[in-house]
């Protein structure tokens, strides 16, 4: 079978910066133009019963990692999505009539809670948070949707943690109703009603919208693209909670900090199945390792050939159009209009981790097939404190648990930007940036404190002395700065970020956490 692909070249510019230039195959053209990305099978093979122990033995060791919800737990999820619905469906009811609206016109607009992520793909974990769609028709806007919708919220006695993010690149509304975690966007169609039967399947609802509606609407778009496009539903559940639990053990789950998101490894995942559509979870799970360990990045990952009409005129990812797509260097392409690339956060740096990991996968699953492993080695972490000698620590501080969350999420949709910076640097060969954060070891009172570790790899150099003041200093300056700028810094709020020696781990960490236990063999980190 021949994979689809972009002829891809490197050059460099006079400044020194790395240009990545795409070349379509024009070979993959159909009748129609369009650019056939979509292959045929490599296998159709149905599973033979080793698959099936395999499988069986997959299924237990995801257990003891929260994998799975007990009829009661999911019960009570769809008790609170229909409590949301109902409130969604007063608020604009009222809200109508407020605006005039007679009160028998205003009892039919409608209003409606969609649920998209791992949710709807049915892959969440125990305890995960609940991605859900707000949609309303054409006479409420967003404004109407953080003031007077909030203050429903705030009335609600199941509704706890409660905070707007009106000017995120998705705009939401955070809580918890009934101790489960909402995160819920907003989207307002141009139409009259929104009906229960309503589907966001047809291109054409985007017809009038903005941009922060089409991305609040995409999240559902494209979960229900993926399923559409996925061969077996239930091979692609278990393989994508397989890999779901390794990426986050791996260190590699975090669209944010330039990991890849959900979204993107359900995307992979899918295209697996796609490429073994009868395949057992254990197959898809090996097959996923040897595939994307093998894949010749920045070739695009694709579930369905691209449109090549663009109607209403979104911005779509297109290398040979837009130059900003070209520099993308791990893309994962979403598979409903307008298609975008889901890692652009990627960096040189966090792609290598991930390539790494893939390839630590792959040998632990081979390892697995032939009997010298176990599902759960798959899942043991590395120990990032022992991979590295030399460590950046930010230290993110502020006067109050409430003021904490809303600057911790400042800082940490910064953090990327400083490991750019941190690979520009010429003595610095890899900054690794661990995705989980932890709380001091020695807390200050009435503090609140939260420490993300960066591991650095140096250049090979006899006398090594390098200063990363200007670096460091520009990162904390500018985030402070652009939260000013933003209204959201508080009297309080800190960021310090410093060099720590490995062998001084021990002031910001407990031995628990950076503790010499044991590193898998083909896990350790080697650039």
């Amino acid at each position: 079978m021949r994979l689809p692909y972009l002829e891809v070249s490197q050059t460099t510019t006079g400044q020194g910066n790395l240009v990545v230039t795409h070349k379509m195959d024009a070979s993959l053209k159909d009748n129609n133009g369009s650019y056939g990305y979509m292959t045929s099978p490599i296998s159709t093979l149905g599973p033979k019963p080793f698959d099936i122990k395999l499988t069986k033995e997959l299924e237990e060791a995801l257990k003891p990692h929260g994998c799975f919800e007990s009829s009661e737990e999911l019960n009570h999820r769809f008790e609170v999505l229909g409590k949301l619905d109902a409130l969604v469906k007063t608020w604009v009811r009222d809200l109508s009539v407020l605006k005039n609206m007679p009160q028998s016109i205003a009892e039919t607009v409608g209003g409606k809670i969609y649920t998209f992520g791992s949710y709807r793909l049915g892959v969440h974990n125990r305890g995960a948070d609940i991605d859900a769609l707000c949609v309303v028709p054409k006479h409420i806007d967003r404004s109407d949707y953080f003031s007077s919708f909030l203050e429903y919220l705030k009335a609600q006695p199941e509704v706890t943690d409660l905070r707007a993010i009106e000017e995120a690149f998705v705009p939401v509304i955070k809580m918890k109703f009934d101790k489960i975690e909402i995160d819920m966007v907003f989207a307002r169609l141009a139409e009259k009603e929104v009906p229960d039967d309503l589907e966001l399947v047809d291109d054409k609802i985007l017809k009038n919208l903005d941009q922060k509606c089409v991305r609040s609407l995409n999240g559902c778009r494209v979960t229900d693209e993926i399923l559409r496009l996925v061969p077996n539903h239930e091979s692609f559940r278990l393989a994508l909670r397989c890999i779901k639990v390794w990426a986050k053990k791996s260190g590699i789950y975090s669209n944010v900090l330039g990991y890849l998101g959900g979204v993107s490894w359900a995307m992979l995942v899918a295209r697996t199945c796609q490429l073994y559509p009868n395949a057992s979870a254990a197959t898809i799970v090996l097959k996923f390792f040897l595939v994307f360990s093998k894949w010749k990045w920045p070739q695009p990952v694709l579930l369905k050939p691209m449109q090549t009409s663009n109607f209403l005129q979104f911005p779509v990812w297109d290398p040979r159009t837009n130059l900003h797509d070209r520099k993308h260097l791990m893309p994962i392409i979403t598979p409903a209009y307008p298609q975008q690339n889901s890692t652009f956060n990627t960096s040189y740096s966090t792609r290598a981790v991930i390539q790494h990991a893939l390839d630590c996968g792959l040998k632990v699953c081979e390892d697995i097939i032939a009997g010298k492993s176990t599902w759960q080695n798959l899942f043991d972490p590395p120990n990032f404190f022992q991979q590295y000698k030399h460590f950046i620590v930010l230290v993110v501080t502020s006067n109050s648990p409430e003021d904490q969350l809303e600057w911790y999420g400042m800082v940490e949709s910064k953090i990327r930007h400083l490991i750019a910076s941190l690979e520009n640097n010429p003595h610095i060969f890899l900054p690794h940036i661990w995705p989980i954060s932890f709380p001091p070891v020695n807390p200050i009172p009435e503090r609140s404190c939260t420490q993300w570790f960066i591991g650095l790899q140096f250049n090979a150099s006899k006398n090594l002395n390098i200063d990363l003041t200007q670096d460091i200093s520009y990162f904390t300056e500018s985030v402070k700065q652009t939260a000013v700028n933003l209204n959201v810094h508080k009297e309080g709020m800190d960021l310090e970020a410093r060099y720590v020696n490995k062998k001084h781990l021990s002031e910001y960490l407990s031995q628990q956490i950076t503790g010499a236990k044991r590193v898998r063999k083909t896990c350790i980190l080697t650039m």
